[in-house]
């Protein structure tokens, strides 16, 4: 049994969305119970409409803010018109974690089918910090967080998680 104590990450949670508020937002307040319920500091909460300049001017505040370790986003990332998360955060990215895109596809394949492929969920590092976008759905939310978040945000997860390679982000 791993008796090594986590490190805590903060961590910044942005809602996309154009009709949910704190009280109606159901996959940001799990997103929040499950920060906190691993240890890790919320950093900042906001709910922002969905909407490719208010998404980027948000994650770019937190990318800039040297208190903030990670960023997770729920919503937009689909194909209708209005789905803009991806291509919001994107630009910003100095580095994309690809294999973070497959992995939750692959996961949510193996529950809903092919219907999985509209999703856009996409990771990345933009100035040492890491950049997550989950899809809107409070089940999407959870299987993200307990299927990848979870492990890779636990500075005990082994042979190498996330975590251990923050004080290496920022290397030239």
């Amino acid at each position: 049994m791993n008796t090594e104590v986590p490190q805590s990450v903060r961590i910044a949670l942005l809602t996309v969305s154009d009709s949910r508020n704190l009280e109606t937002d159901k996959s940001g307040s799990l997103l929040a119970e499950r920060i906190e319920g691993a240890g890790h500091i919320l950093h900042e909460r906001r709910i922002v409409k969905d909407d490719i300049y208010q998404v980027r001017a948000a994650v770019s505040q937190w990318i800039a803010d040297s208190e903030c370790d990670v960023i997770v986003t729920t919503g937009g990332t689909g194909v209708t018109g209005r789905d803009g998360t991806p291509d919001a955060v994107a630009p910003l990215l100095d580095k994309i974690i690809d294999g973070f895109g497959e992995a939750f596809r692959w996961m949510s394949f193996q529950e809903i089918g092919t219907s999985a492929l509209h999703s856009r969920a996409l990771a990345g590092v933009a100035n040492g910090t890491y950049v997550f976008c989950l899809p809107g759905s409070a089940h999407a939310c959870a299987q993200g967080w307990d299927g990848l978040l979870s492990k890779q945000l636990d500075s005990r997860t082994k042979p190498c998680g996330l975590v251990e390679l923050m004080p290496r982000l920022r290397e030239s």
